[in-house]
């Protein structure tokens, strides 16, 4: 058989957002091997590694980073039907598996499980976290479970994988770590796309042979992703370290604006997983008539705690500047997350915003 064609569509990855119409992002053939092959650098791939993959396989985490990942270096990949905490801690043991990936959620629930304490992982070299911010707790409570740093990095259905921390190299806490080999990435003024220096936020743009060449059948969304010299708007906000680490903000899209001030939510969110009745938390900005946007802590309390409104408030009080502490507090039971664990913040402006 002919070679494939570098620039033809081999895969469409619909990109995991909750508003609009939803976008096929066409990945070509030429994009899979340039992600593939600077994974295979960075990672260090060999075809001894044995992967347990417990991912979906409709999302770039699961199938082209994992998957595609393991079968790329000729390695072994081991797929559980469903993910379960404790089997999942037992096939890495019992397959002498050297490769897994997962997102916080999955990472949390190991932590959790009945059998982590006596769980024996020293055969293994890879553990990473993707999909969504790693806090700061989990990456502490995962190394002192397990003795594994988590290794973090960032990516995109429009992309797969951009950044990563070093396999070997100090993995940054907070940080989603460096670019990954033909990997471009720049921080920019979120309205000029001046760009910015190191230590600034602004909106995170990128470009190399990864990138998709945009989304099918939808030429007016491909023209708005991407600068007239080839630069990829990734939508996300974020600053580079003068060593060239990158730390993600979040969304552009859920970013606050109170009283004038920008407010980003992960800031927010890192105090409050800092208080002890805290299991989860989702901060949002809600329409208000005098802030713009007020700041709205979303909290799931952890069981077997209890913890007030005001408790609440008072504790981001002592960690925060004043435009940065929520001005309303929302319980929930749970947070409505896609197929890989990330909150849907869309969703949750949608419930409780103009709910009192």
């Amino acid at each position: 058989p002919l070679p494939p064609d570098p620039h033809a569509t081999c895969l469409m990855i619909y990109t995991s957002g909750t508003t609009g119409r939803p976008k096929g992002a066409e990945l070509t053939h030429g994009n899979l091997t340039a992600n593939l092959d600077s994974l295979h650098q960075a990672w260090g791939w060999r075809a001894d590694d044995v992967l347990l993959h417990v991912l979906p396989i409709f999302h770039v985490h699961g199938l082209i980073v994992a998957l595609h990942g393991a079968l790329n270096a000729g390695a072994t990949a081991v797929l559980l039907p469903k993910f379960d905490a404790e089997q999942t801690l037992h096939m890495l043991q019992a397959r002498r598996c050297t490769v897994f990936m997962g997102v916080p959620t999955i990472h949390r629930r190991l932590v959790n499980a009945p059998n982590a304490a006596g769980c024996d992982l020293r055969h293994m070299r890879l553990l990473t976290s993707g999909s969504d911010r790693l806090p700061d707790d989990l990456f502490v409570a995962f190394q002192e479970t397990f003795g594994h740093t988590l290794l973090e990095r960032y990516g995109m259905s429009e992309t797969s994988m951009l950044i990563s921390n070093p396999l070997h190299g100090e993995r940054r806490i907070g940080s989603v770590g460096l670019p990954l080999p033909g990997v471009e990435v720049r921080i920019v003024h979120p309205e000029t796309e001046a760009p910015l220096p190191d230590g600034e936020v602004g909106a995170v743009q990128v470009r190399g042979a990864n990138v998709c060449k945009g989304y099918w059948r939808q030429p007016d969304k491909t023209a708005a992703a991407f600068t007239p010299d080839g630069w990829l708007r990734t939508g996300d906000m974020g600053l580079r370290e003068p060593d060239g680490y990158f730390t993600l903000k979040g969304r552009s899209k859920d970013l606050i604006i109170s009283g004038g001030y920008n407010v980003y939510p992960p800031e927010v969110e890192l105090v409050l997983a800092a208080h002890p009745a805290v299991a989860a938390s989702a901060v949002i900005g809600c329409a208000d008539a005098e802030w713009g946007e007020r700041v709205t802590a979303v909290i799931v309390v952890r069981e077997g705690t209890a913890v007030t409104a005001a408790e609440i408030i008072a504790h981001c009080r002592r960690h925060l500047v004043d435009y940065k502490v929520p001005r309303r507090v929302r319980f929930v039971d749970d947070f409505p997350r896609n197929a890989l664990g990330k909150i849907q913040k869309a969703e949750l402006r949608q419930a409780l915003c103009g709910r009192e």
